[in-house]
């Protein structure tokens, strides 16, 4: 069966994996409620998450990834039937009272360790914001706009992604062959943010963001529901809610962090729009205002024209047994972690090129499994990710139960003979993944509640973003790039110019991440808003981000992060800046130490979600940050590094 489950050998398997984890659910509901307020409490709250995610985590994966239609169908249905179990036992106001007796005898509480009144909060949390504590009626429309908000995201998600039709006749002849034709209609499915021809970037960006009115009402509809479930449950706006026992905890954090960090940046991306008009200027002399499908298009020139980094030059030194080994290797010199290839079951995979990993600490043992699904296939999503298939917990009978995961990744299958090539941004990509990985199996804490990567939105990408710091440092990489054929290391001054290429224009790329950051959170903030979200789109854009704002288009309607980031989109900023002051400080003088790794371990990854995000990061860095400290941080790294400027003179 599927990762060993032996109910999976089959679509149908699923009904069955379903029916026994709502059975087992149904024993423990009546376990907690007819149970003295303990730590027992906690643990039976948990083994009742524990039954239900192993089925509904699981079916998440599948329901995108496996290959089998019936399968990937079965599966959905789970998630949708688990996730209406969960909705119900979050106003399941007998259920709730159990937890709240223990939360209110304060001789029990104060007997009870950080981690487990930490997670019996958390338990607490989930109701309320389910609106457990308001009357039957208020209830009931809690429930109601909880539904009404999932499908709105199903809907609003798959708006994103549909491509825009427009007869062919509008556009010049010379041009047409870029877009797929459908009869008399041409069809738009992306930006085509690469494409040398300005005209094609700018028909593309037109058409694909053209405002849809169905979209629009749905990303209308979702907002003001949002806002309307969190005034229901007692927060000011949705931002507020969401925004719980996160490192930033609340939206004025956010709004501060946010400004500060615009401000600092507006020298620096005033500097780099200058350049790339001067490079659309030189190559586009007619037409050298700089427009928004410009940006990613000139950044990339300039950087390839500076310092020459063709993919092509790095590929055959990152094998990806090359890259494997180098990982193996980091993990085990930081942290005394081994990765050991298993032979799997029949059954147990779901593609034949899937690889099963088992992670091996020198003195405590296995660890957990690691599923590497990395290479392309039809119908499989083009986009890299972890996800969590069970997560680790202490179980009744003393035994830990070991974590499973799954790394996505879509690299390209390699011709024969020849190994897997992977260019640097493959390469980065992986070590960011391999970091969430780290993460889920190094977060052994006694609850799956709070189990590896469930932690804060803006803790979570620390330890994937902090991998890269690793990946672009040429004494790791010196560790195992190699050329495939004749075994030569990667030249250092290869990997210099490769890290330096990165900074060209990175100030504009961050003020355009910081312009949909502040987006997100007016979207989330004050309700009824004050304009239209276009509107809002717009006025955001020429004070925030800096290029026009193009007249009939609705960018809002493709940002797909409003669904399953909302008021969060800050978050890869902030984890950003945390993983620059743990490189610079813990790691980049010697990125093999291990005492250091050590420290990391037992301050960052070891609590998973279990402990305030803002401690763990205090217990690294042996300090509490301020904004000023994570902006500082974000900017530095801008700074070009001036023994590689002076090598490239």
């Amino acid at each position: 069966g599927l990762f060993g489950v032996p109910e999976l050998s089959c679509p149908e398997g699923f009904q069955e994996a379903q029916d026994k984890a709502l059975q087992e659910s149904e024993q423990l509901v009546q376990k907690a409620c007819s149970t003295p307020p303990g730590p027992e409490t906690v643990m039976i709250f948990d083994q009742l998450s524990d039954s239900l995610c192993r089925v509904a985590d699981l079916a998440d994966f599948v329901k995108v990834a496996h290959p089998d239609f019936a399968f990937r169908e079965a599966a959905e249905e789970a998630c949708r039937n688990i996730g209406t179990v969960v909705e119900k036992l979050n106003t399941d106001v007998e259920l709730c009272q159990s937890l709240r007796r223990l939360l209110a005898d304060e001789t029990v509480m104060s007997s009870l360790d950080p981690e487990t009144r930490r997670v019996a909060e958390l338990f607490m949390f989930d109701f309320e914001i389910s609106g457990i504590h308001l009357d039957e009626e208020k209830r009931k429309k809690a429930v109601d706009l909880n539904v009404r908000i999932l499908d709105l995201c199903n809907e609003f998600l798959i708006g994103t992604h549909i491509p825009n039709k427009i007869d062919k006749h509008v556009l010049p002849e010379h041009i047409r062959y870029n877009f797929t034709a459908e009869g008399n209609y041409l069809q738009v499915a992306g930006l085509h943010a690469d494409c040398p021809d300005d005209l094609v970037r700018e028909a593309a960006y037109k058409i694909f963001l053209h405002s849809n009115a169905q979209q629009l009402a749905r990303l209308e509809e979702l907002l003001a529901s949002r806002n309307s479930l969190a005034q229901l449950v007692g927060y000011d706006t949705f931002a507020h809610r969401a925004l719980q026992g996160t490192m930033a905890k609340n939206p004025e954090t956010v709004r501060q962090f946010l400004e500060k960090l615009s401000e600092q940046l507006s020298k620096r991306t005033q500097k780099d729009f200058e350049m790339m008009t001067k490079m659309k200027m030189k190559l586009n002399p007619h037409n050298s205002m700089l427009m928004p499908w410009d940006h990613p298009y000139y950044s990339g020139v300039l950087r390839a024209e500076r310092y020459n980094i063709d993919p092509g030059l790095y590929c055959p030194f990152f094998s990806l047994g090359a890259c494997m080994e180098g990982l193996n290797s980091l993990f085990s010199q930081l942290l005394g972690i081994s990765l050991y290839a298993e032979q799997t079951k029949r059954g147990e995979i779901w593609s034949e090129d899937v690889r099963k990993l088992a992670v091996v600490h020198e003195t405590e043992g296995l660890l957990g499994y690691i599923y590497c699904d990395f290479f392309q296939r039809p119908d499989k999503p083009h986009q890299d990710c972890h996800f969590t298939v069970r997560g680790g917990r202490l179980k009744e009978n003393g035994e830990y139960q070991l974590p499973v995961v799954v790394l996505m990744l879509s690299l390209p299958n390699s011709a024969r003979g020849a190994p897997t090539l992977l260019s640097p941004g493959m390469m980065e990509n992986l070590f960011h993944e391999m970091g969430h990985a780290m993460h889920s199996m190094l977060g052994r804490t006694r609850y799956q509640h709070v189990t590896g990567t469930r932690c804060a939105t803006d803790f979570a990408e620390v330890p994937s973003i902090l991998m890269e710091y690793f990946a672009n440092d040429y004494r790791v990489v010196n560790q195992f790039a190699r050329h495939y054929k004749t075994g030569q290391p990667l030249p250092k001054n290869m990997v210099s110019r490769l890290c330096e290429s990165k900074k060209v224009c990175a100030a504009a790329d961050m003020q355009l991440q910081v312009f949909y950051a502040v987006l997100d959170q007016i979207y989330h903030g004050k309700h009824p808003l004050k304009k239209s979200t276009t509107e809002i789109l717009k006025e955001t854009q020429e004070k925030v981000y800096g290029l026009p704002y193009v007249p009939n288009t609705a960018w809002q309607l493709r940002f797909s992060h409003l669904v399953g980031y909302g008021a969060k989109y800050y978050s890869y900023l902030m984890s950003r800046a945390v993983a620059s002051m743990v490189w610079k400080q813990c790691f980049a003088q010697n990125p093999f130490d291990r005492a250091m790794g050590e420290r990391y371990r037992r301050e960052m990854l070891a609590h998973g979600g279990g402990k305030e995000p803002m401690l763990m990061v205090q217990g690294m860095l042996q300090k509490s940050p301020s904004v000023e400290d994570f902006v500082d941080a974000l900017v530095s790294d801008l700074d070009h590094d001036f023994e590689t400027f002076i090598m490239d003179s």
